[in-house]
């Protein structure tokens, strides 16, 4: 049995001006060799907690010779260039072909990816190579937890698997599970059948947190549906909500061995569990000087989180806003840390007075005017990497990153780690390789809106959710959208759905 794989992997956010490029793709895919597909992909992937991991290990279980065609990837910014796009799925078509024949294809993709000329980029891709294989060669589709799935999608494909965790701590699972389940269609084990339901419902990342409530009642919900006889896999997708287009928000699927009406008997079940938590899936945020107030008010409390989610680059935020550090620095507070602002300029300049120099700088603030003004002063350079890293934690662990040249500056008495490469921060050796530890930190401010849970959650005492402006901030009000269906809750508040 030969199973092809490959996929490309955005998340795209229609707010930001950032058009995302080949060039994107090339840099954030380890310089682009992963787009060559191949031993690349095995080299990069085997034994690490990433889809393809997944897919390679279930390979091995399920004896079957996998192909990996292309991994792309880029980092969450704005609308997808047409060319890059079309350049990117040809190259995987031609590819497919030229594999002929196979048995079946996984497909590692995200699910709110935004190209120049489509909505559903991903509903496009999967159009391409369902013709390109026809409608016998099953196809089962990865998706993350934050995926717009589609009707056209589900149609397409014979199996949807999305992420169970947010964080995204399962990826390895999810791409075992699919391998395991592919090798079981070919086989003619199982005979999916796959019910999708679309609910009229945003929600936004940090309540959609499964180490939460609701989430983590809700999921347990799904879990146990799982192991329900002939419910092959289910599926809640919570929407990536910073993309303005018609299917954005929350959806479900649910797919059963050979019985369509415990099919659509369940997921009438999954998204009315759902819909009933839609109050509780609403996120409170918390100001800046409200955090560094109770900080100083519990001086032995242990290390404090400010979630920065308004300036999260893994949403597409630009990674450079300056609100908290600004607000740190004018309150004299010592003892914090701000992690990752993305300005390669001032790494640079730090990299070339280097360590132990004072220099002037203007730090952050570059990219637009909507998360705050660059910070202009000296700035003392206390360290210097790099920026080569491993994935520590529990999320993506054994995959290797890139920061960038590192500059750990000290600025007003508050430390600031500032990479040449936009990255969300959500794994602890993130900041050690730069030569700071979370552990002997009053306060952290994170660029991130969720995912830092999963490695710095344990050691903080509290943390907080952001309420700073920007792209990616977890407040509905502060956008203008214009392209989603409606009505949809809570944009329209007496939204009705009866299923």
């Amino acid at each position: 049995m030969r199973i092809v794989s490959g996929g490309v992997q955005h998340e795209t956010n229609t707010f930001s001006k950032t058009l995302t490029t080949l060039a994107d793709f090339v840099r954030d895919s380890n310089c682009g060799e992963l787009l060559a597909g191949g031993e690349t992909i095995f080299d990069r992937f085997r034994g690490t907690g990433s889809i393809h991991g997944g897919y390679i290990s279930g390979a091995e279980a399920s004896n079957f010779e996998l192909v990996p065609l292309l991994c792309a990837r880029a980092q969450p910014s704005g609308l997808v260039e047409a060319k890059c796009f079309d350049r990117m799925l040809s190259w995987f078509l031609e590819r497919l072909n030229r594999e002929k024949p196979f048995d079946g294809v996984l497909l590692d993709l995200h699910g709110a990816m935004v190209s120049e000329q489509y909505e559903d980029a991903e509903g496009a891709f999967i159009a391409a190579v369902r013709e390109a294989v026809g409608v016998e060669i099953p196809i089962v589709v990865t998706l993350d937890l934050h995926a717009n799935i589609t009707a056209r999608m589900a149609e397409l494909a014979d199996v949807i698997i999305g992420f169970d965790t947010y964080p995204h701590v399962d990826m390895q699972e999810r791409g075992h599970e699919a391998a395991e389940l592919i090798a079981k269609i070919v086989r003619r084990e199982v005979d999916p059948v796959q019910e999708f339901r679309q609910l009229p419902l945003i929600t936004l990342p940090p309540k959609q947190c499964t180490l939460r409530d609701p989430m983590q009642e809700l999921m347990a919900r799904v879990h146990e549906m799982e192991l329900e006889p002939d419910v092959v896999t289910a599926t809640v997708a919570m929407g990536f909500p910073f993309a303005d287009i018609c299917d954005t928000g929350v959806s479900i699927l649910v797919t059963t061995n050979g019985d369509a009406e415990l099919a659509r008997e369940k997921a009438d079940e999954l998204a009315g569990c759902l819909w009933e938590l839609r109050d509780e899936l609403q996120p409170e945020l918390t100001t800046i000087e409200d955090v560094i107030a109770h900080v100083n008010d519990h001086c032995d409390a242990g290390l404090v989180i400010f979630a920065d989610g308004s300036d999260n680059p893994g949403g597409g935020a630009p990674c450079d806003g300056t609100i908290a550090l600004h607000a740190m620095i004018n309150a004299g507070f010592e003892g914090g840390a701000v992690g990752v602002i993305f300005d390669s300029e001032t790494a640079a300049q730090a990299h070339r007075a280097g360590v132990g120099a004072t220099i002037p700088v203007r730090l952050g603030g570059k990219t637009d005017d909507l998360h705050g003004t660059p910070i202009e002063r000296d700035a003392y350079v206390r360290a210097l990497s790099d920026g080569r890293y491993t994935y520590r934690g529990p999320m993506m662990q054994g995959v290797q990153d890139n920061l960038g040249l590192t500059a750990t500056l000290v600025v007003g008495g508050v430390t600031v780690v500032v990479s040449s490469q936009r990255r969300q921060c959500f794994d602890a050796e993130m900041l050690r390789i730069a030569g700071v530890e979370p552990t002997g930190l009053r306060l952290l401010v994170l660029k991130s809106a969720v995912h830092f849970r999963a490695d710095f959650g344990p050691i903080a005492s509290r943390i907080f959710d952001a309420d700073t402006p920007g792209i990616h901030r977890p407040d509905l009000s502060a956008f203008d959208f214009h392209h989603v269906r409606r009505p949809i809750y809570p944009l329209d508040s007496q939204t009705v759905w009866r299923g």
